[in-house]
């Protein structure tokens, strides 16, 4: 049975200009893919004549008249833009036309839309974005990276559970192992959210290893990290400017002089190898978890080649059944009443047309 994910056309810095042409050659590499772009017809058509590639059996266009902006308030969003390609596309994995939906589009927009349109499932409270890293011995997952500023210890539960989900079912490891984000791995170290969370998931049945420290996120020393938003959100970002720091300093140094850039010239296919292997566009596609449906969004600056990654990841937890694997996983969490002060993106009642 082939897998149909919705893509939202019309959201990131770029629009159709990088959706489109990441689908089509999504499709020609992928048989067992259909897609549905959702958006401002117009757009997505003149888009799809650019690169010569006409709708069919497993590409249609689905009309939206609206489109949200990459800075308009999530809440004003959903309450005045019922018809934007980011709200019809998750109503197309609501009403099961698709099984997933790709969004490059306001990040606080699109978790506040896909709570309000998919719900959340039972024993779970709030959505979590998980994102994955490279790492010296492959790759983990961390979540939360900024859904969620403020967590109790039993939110950091919960996101322990999703993610080893997450990771048995794209990566088929049946035990995952979680580390919980510290300031140390001794058990006295950390505030009392931390510490409270630490018992809990020791008490919860997963693979547990305990404490991590920040360093242990690129060594890949567990499968899955768990901490809040704030804390995995500067840590993303702290990362991304290490990262463009070296390539900076890598490059300067390689121009400094004429037998610089002879030492350059030479190591030219170890230099490749090494971009190819921490592209971070191979990374592209964070998961929001929690919800009834599979919801990605990418990186709202990717470009195609970037944007063909997230649909990748959506279709891999698709496959992988995460969302029902997780729906029998969170079935005897214990649910706490939520304090909606503590949640970054606050849901507004939707409003009456």
């Amino acid at each position: 049975m082939d897998i149909t994910v919705a893509i939202d056309c019309m959201g990131g810095d770029h629009g159709p200009h990088v959706t489109v042409p990441a689908v089509v050659d999504y499709l020609r590499h992928n048989p067992g893919t259909d897609i549905i772009l959702v958006g401002l017809p117009d757009a997505i058509e003149s888009e799809l004549r650019a690169i010569k590639f006409a709708p069919g059996p497993r590409l249609r266009v689905h009309a939206a008249s609206e489109v949200v902006g990459m800075d308009e308030s999530p809440a004003l969003a959903l309450r005045n833009k019922k018809n934007s390609s980011m709200r019809v596309a998750l109503d197309l994995v609501k009403s099961g036309e698709a099984q997933a939906c790709v969004s490059a589009g306001n990040t606080g927009a699109l978790i506040a839309t896909s709570r309000f349109v998919l719900k959340m499932l039972p024993g779970i409270d709030r959505p979590a974005l998980a994102v994955v890293l490279p790492t010296i011995r492959g790759r983990t997952y961390v979540l939360d990276l900024g859904a969620n500023v403020d967590c109790s210890a039993e939110h950091l539960l919960q996101f322990g559970v999703m993610g080893a989900t997450l990771v048995s079912s794209v990566e088929n490891k049946k035990r995952p192992s979680i580390g919980l984000l510290n300031i140390g791995e001794e058990e006295i170290k950390g505030n009392e959210v931390v510490k409270q969370a630490a018992e809990l998931l020791r008490d919860s049945g997963l693979n547990f290893y305990g404490n991590i420290e920040g360093d242990d996120i690129y060594k890949g020393t567990t499968d899955v990290v768990v901490c809040d938003g704030f804390v995995g959100n500067v840590a993303l970002k702290t990362s991304e400017g290490v990262a463009q720091m070296l390539s900076t300093y890598l490059r300067e140094e390689f121009r400094r002089n004429p037998l610089t850039k002879f030492a350059g010239l030479i190591a030219l296919p170890v230099i490749k190898a090494f971009k190819r292997r921490v592209d971070h566009r191979q990374y592209n596609g964070a998961s929001l978890l929690g919800l009834r449906g599979i919801v990605i969004k990418s990186h709202g600056a990717a470009d195609s080649y970037a944007f063909a990654f997230a649909i990748a990841r959506a279709v891999d937890e698709v496959r992988g059944g995460m969302l029902r694997r997780l729906s029998e996983r969170v079935a005897g969490l214990p649910h706490q009443p939520e304090n909606s002060s503590s949640y970054s993106q606050p849901m507004p009642e939707e409003r009456p047309t």
